[in-house]
C-alpha cells in the first residue's frame, strides 16, 4: 500500500519548482487570492517520479475535473481543506471525501502502470 499523501506532497513540491517544466494556472479553480507566496523548502521527488505522478494526475482531470482541481489546490498550492470547503460553500467532510477519491484514483492509475517510484524506496 502506497502512502499517497506523502507521494502527492512530494509531487506538489516538485511541480512548484521552476525546473519541473510543469506549470499550473495561478488562479486554480477560482482560488484567486488564497495562494500564498513562493513555496519554501518543500519535499520533492525526482523528475522521473514527478513526470509519472503528473501523468497520473492529468488522467484525473479528464474523468473528474473537480477532484483534479482540488488535488492541485491542496498539494501544489498548499491551500487548506477548510479554505477550499469555505470557498466551495460545503462541509469539510465533503472536501475530504473528494480528496480521498482523487488520491485513490491516482493510486489506481499507478497500480495499473505497475511502476516503482524512486521516492518510495
Amino acid at each position: 500500500m502506497r502512502d499517497m499523501k506523502r507521494l502527492l506532497e512530494k509531487w506538489g513540491g516538485w511541480a512548484a519548482t521552476e525546473q519541473s517544466g510543469v506549470s499550473y494556472s495561478h488562479i486554480a479553480a477560482g482560488f484567486r487570492g488564497l495562494i500564498t507566496a513562493a513555496p519554501s523548502d518543500r519535499p520533492t521527488c525526482s523528475d522521473n517520479d514527478g513526470m509519472i505522478l503528473d501523468s497520473c494526475i492529468s488522467r484525473l482531470k479528464i474523468n473528474h475535473p473537480d477532484e483534479h482541481a482540488l488535488l492541485v489546490a491542496h498539494y501544489h498550492y498548499r491551500i487548506s481543506l477548510r479554505s477550499i470547503a469555505r470557498r466551495r460553500r460545503c462541509a469539510d467532510g465533503t472536501i475530504r471525501k473528494q480528496l480521498q477519491t482523487a488520491e485513490g484514483f491516482v493510486e489506481g492509475v499507478l497500480s495499473a502502470l505497475e511502476v516503482e517510484l524512486e521516492c518510495e524506496k
